[in-house]
């Protein structure tokens, strides 16, 4: 049976790129589906794969459409006013605001065929949109500059402020102080100020002060690397120390024992910066790790986490069920909470209660009813899970389920009308199952509650200013696992170089998954006592890709390099 070709519009830019011959129309109708399938604006997929140059594009957008071409690279962008669009929707359609003039706001754009972009921001804002073309290279970077240049000037202007304003208490152990080096303290509190505006506009979601023999250093965690970024005077340890105690009201004067604390930064009338702090006593002092809980930058969308299509389609019809448990499985840092909020904000709805229980909540949503965890006073997971079931819920969310008490009563309450989200700390899907069942629970109450488990691992995003092509035999793809017909069908693999954009060749994560539903099949098999191979091979028997073959895909579309998946991935 012949294949059905993805519809043109005869009308739209990809016809008048094959119009004026700049591409043949079978390219364009390939590229028009790849877009479409990867959620990517159309030019965006044309100039990202090099099919053609964004200068050619903007021309013949201009004459199709009449729409004036705009130079943005001459734009000031400071004065740009990008706080009127959300963030995710600029990036998403690739609209930058770059005036506004009464109840107009002028949108730079590369595509001017994306209505529902337009449309989406014209509702968000309130304001009459009017279009102006921009170059797609020239208008990535315009995007990032402005986001970057609007979250440095209000981290700067504010945060300063509100650090400044912070009561610094006298440390009076003598043993605290170098006699030698008379310092203010305002240098101090100055230097914290710098490392914490470091920390959250480069991106990191965790910064290590870290004292040494004869060194202390200082490291931020970007992209799942760790990476030195200062490394101050070591007689000045002691002071930053305490510096960060004070910030987050802990006692100064206690350094035999660890400490848990918090600090909490406005940032803007609607957005916060937590940082959740631990000191541990080392050799040669305090190590204090702070946690950068950002919720603005932590809850994506479902369709912004990486998932194929497919896989998305299975994720979204388990969550979307009355009643049943979702597990997500991964090691710490792998981004299982930010996939559990991005359901929980499909499911957040006026008519539904959601109850959630954390160690600590990491991302505060409104109209979600969130619990912290403090077992000091007996407020164990299982504890809140047994309160939440008097507490009329149609939703749970458990943080994580760690022993036979909160498994078997998360198992009850998805088998008594109640949609149960968890996670748990294991390699892959087909394990969780029987770490369920060497937990105690019964596997006729695991084949009965739950619906899906998603494994998942964060691997960094090549950067597309930068990657380049490499050269790998035929025999090590093989082995690598990419099969006779992907190499046949010819395979473009990406390798990180580095550029004033990105990290050693990175910017960005995303995910890889393995998205398992319960089927009858391997509900038949946890019944029988089936082993994780068992399982695993009844899920590949049934096309689910393991986090391997996942991870391939995405080297495949060179969204990340063979080495980065294998840093993640390999055993």
């Amino acid at each position: 049976m012949a294949t059905t070709q993805p519809s043109l519009n005869p009308s739209g830019l990809a016809w008048r790129l094959v119009r004026d011959r700049l591409i043949t129309e079978d390219v364009a109708r390939t590229a028009h589906a790849e877009a479409s399938k990867r959620r990517e604006p159309f030019v965006h997929y044309l100039v990202q794969q090099q099919i053609l140059d964004s200068r050619r594009i903007a021309i013949a957008a201009c004459h199709e459409f009449g729409v004036p071409l705009f130079d943005i690279s001459a734009l000031d962008l400071q004065q740009a006013p990008v706080n009127l669009v959300d963030e995710r929707l600029i990036r998403r359609h690739r609209a930058l605001p770059i005036f506004r003039r009464g109840n107009r706001l002028f949108l730079a754009v590369s595509d001017p065929t994306n209505d529902q972009g337009v449309d989406e921001i014209r509702f968000n804002t309130g304001l009459t949109i009017e279009m102006v073309l921009a170059e797609e290279d020239k208008l990535s970077a315009a995007i990032d500059r402005a986001i970057e240049a609007q979250d440095t000037t209000t981290m700067t202007e504010i945060m300063d402020a509100e650090l400044e304003t912070l009561d610094i208490a006298s440390d009076d152990d003598k043993s605290n102080r170098d006699n030698d080096l008379n310092i203010d303290e305002a240098p101090i509190v100055r230097y914290v100020n710098k490392i914490l505006i470091d920390a959250i506009t480069s991106g990191a979601s965790d910064v290590h002060f870290e004292p040494y023999e004869k060194t202390f250093r200082i490291r931020f965690r970007q992209d799942g690397l760790l990476r030195e970024v200062a490394s101050p005077p070591s007689n000045l340890a002691a002071r930053l120390v305490a510096r960060l105690k004070v910030m987050s009201r802990m006692n100064i004067a206690e350094r035999r024992i660890p400490q848990d604390g918090r600090i909490k930064l406005k940032l803007s009338r609607n957005r916060d910066i937590d940082f959740r702090v631990n000191t541990l006593p080392t050799l040669y002092g305090e190590k204090v790790v702070l946690r950068i809980l950002d919720s603005s930058a932590s809850t994506v969308d479902v369709e912004d986490l990486g998932m194929d299509p497919e896989q998305r389609d299975v994720f979204l019809e388990a969550i979307d069920k009355p009643y049943g448990m979702v597990l997500v499985t991964g090691p710490t840092g792998s981004g299982k909470t930010v996939s559990l909020y991005s359901a929980l904000n499909l499911l957040n709805k006026p008519e539904v209660n959601i109850s959630t229980v954390e160690d600590p909540v990491e991302i505060v949503v409104p109209g979600i009813n969130q619990v912290n965890m403090n077992p000091k006073t007996g407020l164990t997971f299982a504890a809140a899970l047994r309160a939440f079931l008097r507490q009329d819920p149609d939703i749970i969310m458990v943080g994580e389920v760690r022993d036979l008490e909160t498994a078997e009563i998360a198992v009850k309450a998805a088998q008594t009308g109640h949609m149960v989200l968890s996670t748990l700390h294991t390699n892959d899907a087909p394990q969780s199952l029987t770490r369920l069942a060497n937990m105690g629970v019964a596997p006729f109450n695991i084949a009965s509650s739950i619906l899906l488990i998603m494994a998942q691992r964060l691997v960094r995003r090549l950067c597309t200013h930068c990657r380049k092509p490499e050269e790998i035999p035929r025999e090590t793809l093989l082995v690598e696992g990419f099969t006779e017909k992907e190499i046949e069908e010819g395979l473009t693999i990406y390798g990180p170089v580095g550029c004033e954009r990105c990290t050693k060749g990175y910017k960005g994560r995303t995910g890889i998954f393995q998205v398992m539903k319960v089927s009858d099949a391997i509900s038949r098999l946890i019944l029988e006592g089936g082993n994780a191979l068992q399982l695993a091979e009844q899920a590949k028997h049934e096309g689910v890709a393991d986090l391997r073959r996942s991870g391939l895909s995405k080297v495949k579309a060179g969204i990340t390099s063979l080495e980065e998946l294998n840093r993640v991935t390999k055993e």
